[in-house]
């Protein structure tokens, strides 16, 4: 089989990893060919992602690479053993790549963090807000039709078999932005209360009063793996989506959405009495832009 012109997201972060492993061993790539009864090329193309590793040679390469049985050795191997199938694939005529592989990236991590400064985050979305969001800047309304579906089916990580655990750090101004209007915003920020009573999410409310810290104006998803060296960090931009995966940057994104959390309003909690809200918490912020719509 020829290799593969464009991996996933999931088969270039396998390959990055076995590269690290290697280098790590301080084996070269003609060495792990060896392993394997095979050419340089082929060891080339598994680290690019570009073929498959069967899960037979990939045992024997983490073997060879010094990767002890645990949760990297089993998280690996079982990325290898996925096929990137699922759900998602209905939706390849409408969808690139990178949301694709943001789709399964989301429907395999054991939690998710996220940062929003000026949306409504898409996991959150009603289809209303979702179909203005793409309507403003494109008049195909059966496109639209197919992204909002997209949208919609990938909020199923949050309430399925295995609800996946979600914590938003949302900026106020993403509450204020009026997508669609005023009724469909009053909609919306009904939405996020009834998604906060789901008990694997948690949702905070990052108000203005609180100034311009240094994450603001960048929002970005942190996903969690099965081990911490598993862990990616997305980012989104016009035209463009970055998955990181490097462990020193991600370190880094991990301590801002920590302060982030410090520093924004005490999260959602709807099953608290009104009477509870002596100060001012998330709960309280989005109530009162809604009743100000």
């Amino acid at each position: 089989m020829a290799p593969r012109s464009e991996p996933s997201e999931r088969q270039r972060r396998l390959g990055a990893e076995l590269r690290k492993l290697r280098n790590r061993a301080g084996l070269s790539g003609d060495q792990a060919a060896v392993i394997l009864e095979a050419d340089r090329a082929r060891i080339s193309n598994i680290e690019a992602g570009r073929i498959d590793v069967s899960r037979n040679r990939l045992y024997k390469l983490l073997r060879e690479y010094g990767c002890p049985q645990g949760p990297l050795f089993d998280g690996l191997m079982e990325m290898a053993q996925e096929r990137g199938k699922g759900w998602w694939d209905e939706f390849r005529d409408v969808m690139g790549r990178s949301v694709l592989d943001l789709a399964e990236l989301e429907s395999r991590s054991t939690a998710i963090l996220m940062h929003e400064p000026l949306f409504i985050p898409g996991m959150f979305q009603t289809e209303d807000y979702a179909r203005s969001v793409i309507l403003a800047t494109s008049e195909d309304h059966a496109y639209a039709d197919r992204y909002v579906g997209f949208r919609m089916a990938r909020q199923r990580v949050l309430d399925g078999e295995s609800p996946v655990t979600y914590h938003a750090v949302i900026h106020e101004a993403a509450l204020r932005v009026q997508v669609g209007g005023g009724s469909i915003m009053r909609k919306q920020l009904l939405r996020l209360i009834e998604l906060a009573r789901l008990p694997n999410v948690t949702l905070q409310i990052f108000p203005f009063e609180r100034g311009a810290y240094a994450a603001f104006s960048r929002p970005f998803l942190l996903f969690e793996g099965s081990t911490p060296e598993l862990r990616t960090v997305f980012f989104e931009y016009p035209g463009n989506s970055v998955f990181l995966g490097d462990g020193e940057h991600i370190d880094e994104y991990a301590k801002m959405f920590e302060k982030l959390t410090d520093l924004a309003l005490a999260p959602v909690d709807p099953e608290a009495a009104p009477e509870s809200h002596g100060g001012r918490d998330s709960l309280s912020l989005i109530q009162h832009v809604m009743y100000e719509l």
